[in-house]
């Protein structure tokens, strides 16, 4: 199945990288191009893609508020594409907010060109963009500084059997499926399984709500090894 794919950034030459980069890959197909989050969300609007790789700082509309249209979709539009932001380290709060909007991850701009592609794949099949290397320090920093208001989440954590808040700890922590499962000492397919209860049982959409959930309730806090 071919991956459809928009890119959303003001430079013209990010744009041209990326795309050159990804339409050489037998299995995606870049169908549109936006210099900024206002004319990326009717590209996306008028495409459906499946992926859009959205820049987060950019005119006219920065990316936050573009990802936060493209995923709230008008009355009668089904279609709802993930989003990837594109990022740099200076932007923590964009970040942190971006995925509470419901977007699927962040790929820092000068990644290496396999982990772009490698990016798009894994947001494409379902599956949150965390690396453990970034991410968590990023949403760790940032819910340290301005935490968000707390709704007595500990009722909802009290619906999750030990074994599934376990996981839910080890999610936020940023450790893989296999890692939890060796972690655990579970089959992967154990620790997949207690990853849909949870978040089923939450409400969550994905791995990266699950993430920004565990902070947010207190069961991970910032600083935690």
């Amino acid at each position: 199945m071919t991956i459809r794919v928009i890119i959303v950034d003001d430079q013209a030459m990010v744009r041209a990288g990326f795309a050159a980069l990804l339409a050489a890959q037998p299995d995606i197909d870049v169908v549109g191009e936006a210099p900024d989050g206002r004319a990326g969300v009717s590209v996306a609007r008028s495409t459906h893609p499946d992926v859009v790789l959205m820049d987060v700082r950019m005119p006219e509309m920065d990316g936050l508020a573009a990802a936060r249209e493209i995923l709230s979709p008008p009355p009668g539009v089904v279609h709802r594409p993930k989003v990837l932001m594109l990022t740099t380290f200076d932007v923590d709060d964009y970040v942190y907010e971006a995925l509470r909007a419901g977007a699927s991850g962040f790929l820092l701009k000068d990644a290496p060109p396999a982990d772009l592609i490698a990016a798009v794949r894994v947001v494409a099949a379902g599956e949150a963009l965390l690396a453990p290397s970034v991410t968590r320090r990023l949403i760790a920093d940032f819910a340290a500084s301005r935490p968000a208001p707390r709704k007595d989440p500990s009722l909802r954590l009290n619906g999750l059997t030990p074994r599934e808040t376990e996981v839910l700890e080890l999610i936020a922590r940023g450790l893989s499926n296999q890692e939890i499962a060796e972690h655990l000492v579970l089959a992967e397919q154990t620790v997949k399984t207690h990853i849909g209860r949870v978040l089923s049982k939450l409400g969550l959409r994905d791995r990266a709500q699950a993430v920004i959930f565990a902070y947010e309730s207190g069961l991970v806090t910032p600083g935690d090894a």
